[in-house]
């Protein structure tokens, strides 16, 4: 699946993937695969010939895939080190995350898992221990966490403990909008007609909203809306 959604997408860079270790380790084909994706232009040579430049030539491409994924580097799930050494299943997990990050309607199939044998050597012999690691998102336990979403239990709870989560959320909006002057005291009314979660998403993600793209002070439903 991987494969071949990786020609896909470079089908016109003229760029044919046959495996998985053999044609990522080096870099190349992650290059041109996070320009097609992203948009992203890379600060590193096309063709890295040495380990020493494709060692190099990685550590700048998975900084920048572990910048837009937002992850830190204790989430990460491979390395420079593993990638260079062909491993399948640091690789595996490199490209799934890529294709959930950038292409997230791509219909990767789930409840992808492998067997993982660890061997150690200790003092008197091998120390082996084995474990299952999931590849793509284990469906059962996603539409488990579905079942048992946190906001649906609370609306099935008491209405004192509604009130309690009403009140916490509009402590929070006040304190992101408040720094707009804004005031916020009722979720019901001053979330009707779409300006303060417009505001209000743009104070969490960091940017400004152009006031021409929408009505500060909408006066119809046709505004609004």
């Amino acid at each position: 699946f991987l494969t071949e959604w990786i020609n896909r997408t470079l089908k016109e860079e003229h760029i044919v993937v046959k495996s998985l270790e053999e044609d990522l380790y080096d870099g190349l084909v992650l290059h041109h695969l996070l320009e097609n994706l992203g948009s992203l232009q890379l600060d590193v040579e096309k063709i890295a010939l040495t380990e020493k430049k494709q060692r190099k030539k990685l550590s700048v491409i998975l900084e920048v895939v572990a910048k837009c994924l937002q992850l830190e580097e204790s989430q990460l799930k491979w390395s420079v080190e593993s990638i260079l050494a062909k491993d399948l299943l640091s690789t595996l997990h490199l490209l799934v995350a890529i294709a959930k990050h950038f292409e997230p309607t791509l219909a990767l199939p789930p409840n992808v898992q492998v067997e993982t044998i660890t061997i150690e050597s200790i003092s008197g012999g091998l120390k082996t221990s084995n474990a299952v690691e999931y590849i793509t998102e284990n469906k059962e336990n996603i539409e488990a966490q579905s079942k048992d979403d946190a906001f649906d239990e609370l609306f099935s709870c008491d209405p004192d403990k509604l009130d309690a989560v009403k009140k916490a959320l509009l402590e929070f909006v006040d304190q992101h909008v408040g720094k707009l002057g804004l005031n916020v005291k009722d979720i019901e009314s001053q979330f009707s007609d779409g300006v303060i979660l417009l505001l209000l998403i743009g104070q969490l993600e960091g940017y400004f909203l152009n006031l021409r793209n929408f009505f500060l002070t909408p006066a119809s439903t046709t505004e609004m809306v």
